[in-house]
């Protein structure tokens, strides 16, 4: 098993000032259809990350310091992400469980559909 936070309450501390890397696993070309437009975004897509391993990720991600809530469209991605993360030795990496798809269905359409 592995932590989780649903897309609402993503909405939530996106509207908070609490420190956390909301990280985007989907691919570049994705993002014109949908994105979420906040500072705590980092874009570190899957396939990069297959190729380049941790060091594809940013250095803020990488010291471990704050949350990494991970996510895709769906969640399907960002759940191999986080427990590959976890696997790495991330401890506090959580997926956000629907992930674009049903964060604009529920909390904020205007970040787009695809």
């Amino acid at each position: 098993m592995f932590p989780e936070i649903t897309v609402t309450e993503l909405g939530e501390k996106l509207k908070s000032e609490e420190k956390f890397i909301l990280l985007d696993v989907r691919e570049l070309s994705e993002l014109e259809n949908a994105k979420i437009e906040d500072s705590r975004l980092e874009v570190t897509p899957m396939s990069r990350l297959a190729g380049e391993g941790p060091a594809a990720l940013s250095e803020t991600v990488r010291s471990q310091e704050i949350p990494v809530y991970v996510m895709c469209h769906h969640g399907s991605r960002s759940v191999q992400v986080t427990m590959w993360l976890a696997q790495q030795g991330y401890k506090n990496v959580v997926n956000v469980r629907g992930g674009i798809d049903e964060y604009a269905r529920k909390v904020d359409s205007s970040v787009g559909f695809y």
